[in-house]
């Protein structure tokens, strides 16, 4: 497929090889321009780009970029994209560490990814969230190994979470559906889910076990 990253931090750098590797044509972009990204472009065959062209002809559309960014994106910022294209949201809320207090977040309870897909003014699917960046490329295995991770995966399109949930499987990963994306609340930070490393039946039982209570950690 042909698959846009916007962000090249941890995350979105590591998806890009990743994704590469497996044989998706990868276009890359980040805040501070094309210009800055020629090592991974060297590594990976990605092709860097500006923002605003990232999502051109792209099939998926992944945006890992910090949550307080989201505002800054360009209006077109999804302009050009393959028809019927899905975009991923692997973001999170930190209030304290990086984000500062976000009120439409913590004043009306949305969750994360709603308030992401509200800006975006596009559907989103929600994974890779609560995986640690480094596990992208060291803790992927074969279907059936018993030390398969896997991640939870929330949307509202059954047809897009579907394509993800694909797309995630092959990159190594065995997905659980998670609910609607007013249901991530039960994958945000500091949820039973939240940096889990197992298989589908704990992160089964993590998620049943979620609060939809915003924990006193992550409010501004």
């Amino acid at each position: 497929m042909k698959i846009g990253v916007i962000g090249a931090g941890n995350i979105g750098g590591n998806l890009t090889r990743r994704l590469t590797a497996l044989g998706h044509e990868v276009a890359v972009a980040n805040s501070r321009g094309p210009q800055t990204l020629g090592e991974l472009a060297a590594e990976t065959g990605a092709t860097p780009v500006a923002v605003a062209d990232a999502a051109k002809g792209a099939e998926i559309v992944v945006v890992t970029i910090p949550l307080k960014a989201i505002p800054g994106l360009p209006d077109d910022v999804l302009a050009g994209a393959a028809d019927g294209f899905v975009v991923i949201d692997t973001n999170n809320y930190y209030p304290r560490e990086r984000d500062g207090r976000i009120g439409e977040i913590e004043d009306t309870g949305i969750t994360e990814s709603r308030w992401v897909a509200n800006h975006l003014g596009h559907d989103v699917v929600k994974v890779f969230n609560g995986t640690y960046a480094q596990d992208i490329l060291d803790r992927h295995r074969p279907a059936g190994d018993p030390d398969r991770i896997a991640v939870p995966v929330a949307g509202d399109d059954p047809a897009a979470k579907a394509k993800v949930r694909a797309l995630v499987e092959d990159l190594g990963f065995d997905t659980v559906d998670s609910g609607t994306i007013d249901e991530s609340w039960r994958q945000q930070p500091d949820t039973p889910v939240y940096g889990l490393r197992a298989g589908v039946d704990e992160v089964e039982k993590a998620l049943a076990e979620a609060s939809p209570e915003r924990s006193e950690n992550f409010r501004g």
